[in-house]
């Protein structure tokens, strides 16, 4: 078994699924070890916005927002991505009739909002069904626009796909919702440490971001940025002291959001941290671990297609870190996994996700690569699979 020093994950365990929940290094965590425990020897000097709170978020803030490629008082952190399309969503005025559109490879949580918009206001959810597999970026742009109406308030669309693992044509279809009139919401959740950013040349009237992915930050430490002119109408989600009590120099926005009551705000404060290690990883820095966590996913995903037999569902460029994969017909899952999932863990020690979406009657597998990923590891899925009868 090999070493996954520096990172924390079982040895005995070869980790494909590093897109769901992340990783975080060991040097990272004992970052934020140290700051825990500065903060419990003085929790009123940490916590207390007008001494030490605000500064350190503002440092950290600063570290993101040239990383991202945005103004630092344009972003607030949140704990997760669904976080802020909730924030973002249940502040906004909709009416009856108004059209949310969403697309059928949307993340499931961040759908619910819209749905859940639907059941207490009367709007109206519109999804755009994505062909899968994918020929072509131009085929996103022209499920969106037939969907589009004079109804539609707001389009909310991934950045990256969670289930199937496409890279959308996010500056493509910004442009054209922006034409049209229509704001746009980006849920980034993968992107920020799997692809470049510049937010503010993307232009996207809301963008959210995980740091706990692929940038290897703790759980609980994500963005929220806000178009400026946006920003006075957005309220989190628990309204706090920040409602009343304005900061000197801050907007509401920042206030609100950096000041949600007694919470942990270490995952944020460990972030600067987290960004520099990361890019020390690599001898070209945080672009160098981008672009061989990329190559990493195409060749990985390259050897299952050859091995077994599969086609790869999308074009090399809608492919980032992770990438999806059709495996043949299967067992219904049960009680939510399916079977070959259970039997790739505990017969073969892989961790890998497994789905019936999009495709009823087809299982998709999607692999992910992050640093303490190899090609040994894929081999290793190529030859569980066969074990187990495909391919």
């Amino acid at each position: 078994m090999k070493s996954r020093s520096p990172w924390l994950l079982d040895p005995a365990v070869t980790f494909l699924n590093h897109g769901s929940f992340g990783g975080c290094p060991e040097p990272v965590l004992e970052q934020q070890s140290q700051l825990r425990a500065e903060l419990e020897r003085r929790p009123i000097e940490w916590l207390a916005p007008e001494r030490r709170l605000e500064p350190k978020l503002d440092s950290a803030r600063e570290a993101l927002a040239a990383l991202v490629g945005a103004q630092a008082q344009d972003l607030v952190f949140v704990s997760n991505a669904t976080s802020a399309v909730n924030a973002v969503l249940r502040s906004a005025i909709f009416q009856a009739g108004d059209e949310i559109v969403f697309t059928d490879h949307g993340y499931n949580a961040c759908s619910n909002v819209v749905r859940y918009l639907a059941e207490r206001t009367g709007i109206v959810p519109v999804i755009a069904k994505l062909p899968f597999p994918i020929a072509s970026p131009d085929q996103v742009v022209d499920a969106l626009q037939a969907v589009l109406t004079d109804r539609t308030k707001l389009v909310l669309v991934d950045h990256i796909t969670s289930p199937t693992a496409l890279v959308l044509p996010i500056e493509r279809i910004v442009s054209l919702c922006h034409e049209r009139g229509v704001r746009v919401f980006v849920d980034g959740a993968h992107a920020p440490g799997m692809l470049p950013l510049d937010l503010q040349a993307l232009g996207a009237d809301y963008y959210a971001g995980n740091c706990h992915k692929w940038l290897c930050a703790p759980k609980g430490c994500a963005f929220l940025h806000v178009r400026r002119d946006l920003q006075e109408e957005v309220r989190p989600t628990c309204i706090s002291h920040g409602h009343n009590t304005p900061r000197p120099g801050r907007s509401r926005y920042m206030t609100e959001f950096d000041w949600p009551g007694t919470h942990d705000p270490t995952p944020y404060l460990s972030l600067p941290f987290a960004i520099d290690w990361l890019a020390s990883q690599h001898p070209e820095g945080l672009p160098g671990v981008m672009q061989r966590n990329r190559a990493q996913a195409l060749a990985g995903r390259d050897l299952l297609c050859r091995e077994l037999g599969l086609e790869a569902p999308a074009p090399d460029e809608m492919i980032g870190a992770i990438a999806a994969l059709p495996l043949s017909d299967g067992p219904a899952a049960v009680k939510g996994l399916d079977p070959l999932h259970v039997r790739l863990y505990e017969v073969h020690k892989i961790e890998i996700p497994i789905s019936h979406w999009p495709v009823a009657g087809r299982r998709w597998i999607r692999i992910s690569a992050q640093l303490h990923n190899d090609d040994a590891d894929y081999e290793k899925l190529v030859n569980a699979l066969r074990a187990e009868g495909l391919g």
